[in-house]
């Protein structure tokens, strides 16, 4: 069992080893984990160094049980032996290329690593129990915890999807799962609904009870669990070594990353990597139309409480940011009773503000930016008409968000899927007539104008027997988990 680095709720009131934590997923309180301090790490002493032994170096920041060759067994499938490229495209502008793992998604960064995580940290701490994975996804978490979770000796994985909210081959993906130990349910509901109901189950005493009955339990696969929130702060440790590496920078010259995110998770990582010292000069948050995140950078207040759309980048439909409140714990000096007050106070009401002290903190990280879906469009054919580049919308996001603020300093876009995932937005965006939801012959057709190529596994999925077609009321996800896995032994 570790014993050395622990681990503390944002709601204060729980302790926990690293083991734990990331066994557990989220305290008891429903509060999530955080390092009791964060470990400086010398960025000089990764350059020359390949992936996946930068995000060792990270990992050991932050866990003190066995993970040795986790990082390499986790990186080995990635495509061209680079699991995170920075494409440069100009004087000051790059891309980082976050969607060469198994999914073509950003989440396989991190849910490559998690389950080997999860097995050590099993292991460490003497669990035999049999561990209940739940995920909900916006699109593309939920295909990458299935991939990563397969058949993994000791885990089930069951993943929650907006049915109508994601994409079509996002769907089909999840759908498709192959796997003894997987499930993928559709939620009637958006993203938000299915989330809250995900962490209610986890401080859902009754449930809790019936699942330890049957020898079961729970964890978590989305970012609220620090293991998978911490193999994302690898790759911005890697992108700012490769840019100095390559000459691109100078070692210690501060860049900015332009982040798209909906749950504030992939963001937060790189505000951790500036808490461990990485030379960070401005994390951008990049919103779609629902831009609750960039109105809070902007004015301090979150309030849930707006319109929701469903967007060309779906996996940014979000309102209620769940890894805001480790930055929120942060923001208010380490109180736990205040960030437990505030997390009471937007489960009441949808809002919170936080004082101005606290955004001035905050504003002296972050800024923000979002673009709606017409300025969406906009970026993803200026990006292929100026550079010859394709993104994705969400990808899409950051850029707009990224020119409109000009490229005064270096500037890394943080692109989050492989384009081909969202292929009918993208083909709009070039001014291609579209009709219908993504098939084959779309797929072709924007391999046919771009030349870029089309992953095997994303085209595949079309052909591919459909597994899981059960559909959820949001109500009713708890007892789905009760009536599907308290009897499971």
């Amino acid at each position: 069992m570790s014993t050395g680095i622990k681990y503390i709720s944002t709601r204060g009131g729980a302790e926990a080893s690293a083991s734990r934590a990331v066994i557990d997923g989220i305290a008891p309180n429903g509060g999530l984990y955080v390092p009791t301090e964060f470990v400086k790490l010398d960025y000089k002493t990764l350059f020359g160094l390949d992936y996946a032994a930068r995000c060792d170096r990270v990992l050991r920041a932050f866990f003190d049980f066995d993970i040795e060759g986790i990082a390499d067994d986790a990186y080995t499938d990635f495509e061209d032996g680079d699991p995170a490229p920075a494409v440069k495209l100009d004087d000051k502008l790059f891309v980082l290329e976050l969607w060469h793992g198994k999914t073509h998604a950003f989440k396989d960064m991190a849910l490559s690593v998690l389950p080997r995580l999860l097995c050590a940290a099993k292991k460490a701490e003497g669990d035999g129990d049999k561990t209940l994975v739940l995920v909900a996804t916006s699109g593309d978490t939920g295909k990458a915890a299935l991939e990563g979770f397969k058949d993994v000796e000791g885990t089930s994985v069951c993943v929650f999807y907006p049915t109508d909210g994601v994409s079509r081959v996002q769907k089909l993906a999840m759908q498709t799962q192959a796997g003894d130990n997987v499930n993928a349910v559709g939620v009637v509901g958006n993203f938000d609904d299915a989330q809250s109901a995900v962490k209610i189950a986890f401080s859902d005493g009754a449930l809790g009870e019936k699942l330890k009955a049957a020898g079961v339990r729970l964890s978590s696969a989305n970012s609220i669990n620090i293991g998978r929130l911490v193999p994302q702060v690898a790759y911005y440790f890697s992108t700012y070594c490769d840019l100095v590496d390559s000459g691109e920078i100078k070692a210690g010259e501060k860049i900015d990353f332009v982040v798209p995110t909906g749950n504030f998770g992939n963001i937060l990582a790189g505000y951790y990597a500036l808490r461990m010292g990485l030379p960070v000069n401005k994390l951008v948050c990049a919103s779609n139309k629902n831009n609750v995140l960039s109105d809070f950078v902007t004015g301090g207040i979150y309030d849930a409480n707006r319109e929701f759309f469903k967007t060309s980048s779906p996996s940014m439909d979000i309102l209620v940011s769940s890894n805001l409140e480790r930055l929120i714990f942060e923001l208010s000096g380490r109180n736990a009773a205040l960030t437990a007050e505030r997390m009471a106070e937007l489960k009441a009401t949808g809002r919170y503000e936080i004082t101005a002290g606290e955004h001035e903190k905050m504003r002296e990280v972050f800024a923000c930016g979002y673009a709606d879906e017409g300025e969406t469009e906009t970026a993803i054919a200026d990006m292929f008409d100026e550079y010859g580049y394709l993104i994705d919308p969400h990808t899409a996001v950051a850029y707009s968000v990224a020119k409109r603020r000009g490229f005064s300093r270096p500037t890394v876009v943080v692109s989050t899927a492989n384009p081909y995932k969202f292929a009918p937005a993208v083909l709009k965006a070039l001014g291609e007539k579209t009709a219908g939801d993504a098939n084959e012959k779309m797929l072709e057709k924007l391999c046919d104008i771009t030349a870029m190529d089309i992953p095997e596994s994303l085209i595949g999925v079309f052909g591919e027997k459909i597994r899981f077609n059960e559909t959820v009321d949001s109500k009713d996800i708890l007892g789905y988990i009760t009536r599907r896995y308290s009897m499971d032994r």
